[in-house]
Formats: C-alpha cells, structure tokens, sequence
C-alpha cells in the first residue's frame, strides 16, 4: 500500500495517544486501542467516506465502535482527523465536563455514531442503521443514483459476540442480505478475566457463515498491508454483510502486557507507557503527535472534504432536476407532522363499539403510516396480534428493500436495537411491538435510546394480567414501573380509541422514546365528549367531579372504565367523587404545577386512590402515605380474565366497596 511508513507512524502515534490519556484518567481500557490501531487508522484513512467538516454529512458512511470500552482509540481518530477534539480534550479523558467521555455518545462528541457501551449494541443498532437506509434507498428511488452506496462499518470485540443481541442482529442481517455492512472483528482472544479459551470456543466464522455472512480472515490484523487487503476485498460486495475477522495482539507495543488481560481494562502504569513509546520508537513525551502524521492526516482531511463537495454538487443536480424525487425525500429526512394530525388520527380510531386499545391502536397506525412515509417498525412475531401489520404494505425482505412490515422475528432485544439504529439512521421513524412483559428482553435497549433521545415508539399489547390463561409468565405486573423510572422515557396507557389516538399524536410528535401500553381485551367506551382534545397531551385530566368531592380516584388504561363504574355506585351511596385520566404520569409531571394542582389538588382534606392492574409502588407520589392503591403487586395466575378479575378485586363492587371501606371512620 502507499503511505505505508506514515501509517504506520499514524497508528503507533494513536496508540501512544491513548495510553497517555487512560494514564492521566488513571482509568480506562488500553488493550483495544492498541491492538486495533492498525485496522481503524487504515479505515479512516483510505476507505471510510466521512467528511469531518460536516459530521452529519448525508453522503457518510458511518463507524460504529460497538466495543464501546475502546473508546480512546475513536476520540484519538476524530483528534487526528480534524473533528474538532482537541488536545486538551484527549487530555480531560473520563473527566466531568469532557467530550471524551469513558464510552462514546452520540450527544457528546461529534463523529461519534451511536452510544456503546452494554456491548454487541452497537453491533445490532449498526444493523438498524443500514436496513433503514436501504429502505430509503429503495422507497425513493435513489439506490440507482450512484450516490447512495453508504456502507456502515462496525468494529466489534469477542465480548461484543458473546452478548446474545449481537447473535440475534447477526441472523437478521444474513437473512436481509444487508451487504451494506462490514464488521471488523477484533479478535485478540482476551477478556477481562483471562483468555477466551475460558468460555468462548465456538467457531465464529461458521456462526457468521451458516447466517449468510461474507467471512474474510486477516491472520495477522496488526499488519497494515494485510489490512488493506482485507478491506480492499470487502468493498466487493457479493451480496452478503461482510465480516472480517482480524487476529490481532491486544495491548500490542505494551512489552509486558501485550498479550495478556491485564491491559484490557487498566492503566499500563508510568513504568510500562514509557517502555510502549521506545518499544514503538516514539518521542517520550506525554500527548505527543508529530507534525508529520498531523499532516500526513490534514492531507487526506483536505482530500475528503474535496470529495464530500463533489458529492453534494452531484446531489443536488440529481434533486434540482426531480422535484418529485426530492420531495419524496424531503418526506424522510425531514417529516413534517399535518398540522391537523391529531384530528385525523382521531377520525381513524373506531369509536362505535367497545374494542381493545390495541385494535384501536392499529387502526390508528395505518392512518399514521399513510400520512408519514417514514414511519416504519413491525413486531417480534407477534404481529397479527399486536395489530401492527400495515395490511396495504408489503413486507421488507432481501427481495423487497421497499417493504414497510418488517418482520423482526423473536428476536425483542436485537429488535430494540436496531430501532435505535433506524432512528439513528435519520431516514426512518421507527415503531416495534411485542407482548408488554416481553420489555423485560428489551430494557438495556429501551435505555439506550432514552439516553440518546432516540424517537422509538414501542407499542406493548396484552398490558395486564387480563392475558388470562397464559398465566403469570405473561401477565405483567412490574413492568410499566419500570418503564416509568427510565429518565426521559414516556410510557402512555391509554383507556379507549380516543387516547390511543392521541397517544399516538403525542408518540409521533415527541423527541424521544414512547412507549403505548394497549389492551389485549375489549374496553368499553367512554361517555362522547369525555376525553378533552388536550387529554393525553397533558397527561392527565378530570374525567368528572362533584363539589366538595371527598374522595379523588386516579386511573389509567382499561381500570378507567372500572373506575367509572365504581364511581357510579360510590355516588350512589352518597360519596362525593373525582375522577382523573391518567394515561401518562411523565407527561402529567411535565405540566405546570398550576394545572397538576388543578387536577390533583397538592393539599386538601379528601381521600386519595389510584387504580391500576399493576404494582402500586410508584402511585404514592400522587395518593401519598396515607392513601389507597388498587393494584397487583404479586404475580398473575393461569385462569380466564374473567375469573381473575373477580378474584383480584377488579370488579366496580369490589372496587367501590373496598375505597369506602378503607377511608371510613
């Protein structure tokens, strides 16, 4: 290859780089960056098309560092390459305030393209990334531009493989023929508690090869020229995601540790730093690059932002001679909400007959779909009855990058993932669906995409113990609360086709994740008129309310037509009553506190209660100590939904009898 010698610096220069900067952190994970710097200098230098002026640049392909743990060796790159990471910034590694922070996030540091750290996430979220381009690619027509060839590089660890979502995304792609992606494996046979003979064993190109995988071996991937070969044959596509499985020697120029677990997640030491820089004939200085590799690396800079401007002149030709191509595009990269969508969804949801929140849910999705073209999801195998097949849409397949059902399988945390990936994608408003207590499969990714302020919209189905005779297994009781105590997270739990429909108008519109928990049962209807325009949007409001009230009911999801009807005998006792919708307690907590006063009075002698077909524990906040909570806080049993509601009290007698029982004197 050309440059060999001022690669070779380049890559020796950013092993120094991190070493020094984890010595300073007094923490961090030097056993990656040096071993794989040979591969990821290379990448950055002669195959990724990246444009470090603009980090977003539309025409990029990405980098995804999924063994998050290496993260210096990322930040080391976007130094060299001009991203705007200063030195100083290398120096501040893992400290408060810093962009250089112990694994990489999407909102901190420019260039970085996804958050990793829970590792083979980033590997699955990749996966997302280049299905959702592939869609756009197909839907718009512009696959045969020439343009949008992006490819989506990963670079992975033997952890990253371990992890089950990595295995789960992996099939997915093979099956999709996503020839897009090309994963470095970096194979150096170390984990933290010793080598991989350990516990990893297995054959990963034949994994990787029975789930229709390209597999290229690199013997010895701390060779530059070897590098160049593999990833010169990777460019070829043949019709498959590639994966490169690259032997190298973690913590390699470290002369006592390379080799070995000790470096994988500890500072080097004083002693052994000095020892990589003369093993590596490099200056002794800490946090020194010289000014031949920073210019070696300013040249190739000056290349790629040549090359982006060449593109972005081909781009808009193509786009200035189609107007409607480019509003076709328009559609995706920036979706424009009708002014009057919230009306419209609310004319999709069927109102004329009690039915799940589910059913009125899909109703309201085909209308969102027809109205957003790139809103796009499906489910783990649980479609049909999630109701979130788009029945006048096609299904993406390997034939079919044009399809709008896709079909994750049971596959919940791979399927998380690459959501996070689609949003991240920048053309895709991704939706995905399984039965509610399956969540548990998909919470470190749910997490993720809260802390990147992803918009994922999660419609969870059969949201109670009303599943009936599949048992405890499948009835959720914890899981809504967990939800609820994720930062950023919006769970709505909507109690009829009116505050689906608005749930919906608040999941599309929000800047981050939303998760709908719907019925799996019929739900009665609520009086015409009840649900205010604004209802779901405030996240609570007053359902009725009698003057003087004593007692104050707060329900959601299917227990507010319960509470209704509890209502009406309570007040037929002469009990003086108000009733609140509370479909989101994040939304409502959101308000200001003159309208949370205005629905839920901060002081006031009347009785509180919430009601709600799950744990009670996070209902104190708003009946407080003394109050009552309605709710399950033990496992289900297998048994219909009718005989469980009897025997857990969920009938409107019970309900009633049970609150003037509780608050009498």
């Amino acid at each position: 290859m050309e440059h060999l010698l001022e690669a070779q610096l380049a890559a020796n220069t950013i092993r120094a780089l991190s070493a020094d900067a984890i010595q300073k952190a007094k923490s961090g994970h030097p056993g990656l960056p040096l071993g794989a710097a040979d591969f990821a200098f290379l990448l950055y230098y002669k195959y990724l098309r990246h444009n470090p002026a603009n980090p977003a640049w539309l025409g990029r392909d990405r980098f995804i560092l999924s063994a998050g743990h290496g993260s210096m060796l990322l930040y080391s790159l976007l130094h060299l390459f001009e991203y705007g990471i200063t030195m100083d910034e290398i120096k501040e590694f893992r400290q408060w305030g810093s962009r250089t922070a112990g694994h990489p996030e999407l909102l901190q540091t420019p260039g970085v393209e996804v958050t990793t750290g829970p590792l083979g996430s980033g590997f699955a979220s990749a996966i997302g990334m280049a299905l959702a381009q592939k869609r756009f690619n197909a839907v718009t027509g512009l696959d045969k531009s020439g343009l949008f060839n992006n490819r989506y590089y990963i670079l992975c660890g033997d952890g990253c493989l371990m992890e089950g979502c990595s295995y789960e995304a992996a099939a997915l792609a093979g099956h999709l023929k996503l020839d897009n992606i090309i994963c470095f494996y970096d194979s150096n046979a170390i984990t933290i508690d010793g080598g991989t003979d350990l516990t990893f064993t297995e054959n990963v190109a034949a994994r990787f090869a029975a789930c229709n995988w390209r597999v290229i071996e690199v013997a010895n991937a701390n060779n530059l020229e070897e590098c160049d070969a593999a990833l010169a044959e990777a460019q070829k596509s043949d019709g498959r995601p590639t994966l490169i499985i690259g032997h190298t020697v973690i913590g390699l120029g470290s002369p006592n540790k390379q080799g070995t677990s000790s470096c994988h997640g500890a500072p080097l030491g004083e002693e052994e730093v000095a020892l990589l820089k003369q093993n590596l004939k490099l200056s002794p200085e800490s946090f020194y690059v010289p000014e031949e590799v920073y210019a070696f690396c300013s040249a190739r800079v000056r290349e790629l932002k040549r090359e982006a401007a060449e593109w972005d002149a081909a781009y808009r030709k193509l786009l200035d001679s189609d107007s409607s191509l480019a509003a076709k595009v328009e559609s995706f990269l920036n979706p424009v909400m009708p002014e009057n969508l919230k009306q419209q969804l609310l004319e999709a949801a069927p109102m004329d007959k009690a039915v799940s929140t589910r059913v009125a849910g899909g109703a309201v999705l085909a209308k969102a779909a027809e109205l957003l073209p790139a809103l796009v999801g499906g489910s783990a195998d649980v479609g049909g009855s999630t109701c979130t097949i788009l029945k006048n849409e096609s299904r993406f397949s390997a034939d079919n990058y044009a399809g709008r059902n896709i079909y994750f399988g049971i596959r919940e945390l791979a399927m998380g993932l690459i959501a996070n990936g689609m949003a991240l994608s920048g053309v895709a408003i991704p939706y995905v669906s399984t039965f509610f207590v399956f969540c548990d499969y998909m919470k470190p990714a749910m997490r993720l995409a809260s802390l990147m302020r992803l918009k994922v919209i999660y419609v969870f189905t059969h949201d109670s113990f009303y599943v009936g005779e599949d048992g405890a297994t499948h009835q959720p009781i914890e899981h809504a609360t967990m939800l609820r105590t994720i930062p950023g997270f919006t769970v709505i739990r909507p109690a009829d086709p009116a505050e689906t429909a608005q749930a919906w108008d608040y999941a599309l519109k929000n800047n981050g994740p939303t998760a709908l928990l719907l019925t799996r049962q019929n739900l009665e209807l609520l009086p015409s008129g009840a649900v205010p325009e604004d209802g779901v949007s405030k996240g609570a409001y007053v359902v009725s309310s009698d003057p003087d009230y004593r007692y104050l009911l707060i329900a959601t999801g299917s227990e507010l037509t319960l509470a209704v009807k509890a209502v009406e005998l309570m007040r037929a006792k002469g009990a003086r009553v108000r009733l609140v919708s509370m479909p989101s307690m994040e939304i409502f907590n959101q308000q200001s506190e003159e309208y949370r006063n205005s629905v839920i009075p901060l002081d006031g002698d009347f009785n509180r209660v919430s009601i709600e077909a799950g744990s009670t524990v996070i209902w104190r906040q708003y009946v407080g100590r003394l109050g009552l909570c309605i709710g399950i806080d033990h496992f289900g049993a297998s048994a219909p939904a009718k005989v469980l509601t009897e025997k857990y009290g969920f009938t409107p007698e019970a309900v009633s009898e049970r609150i003037l029982s509780h608050f009498a004197d």
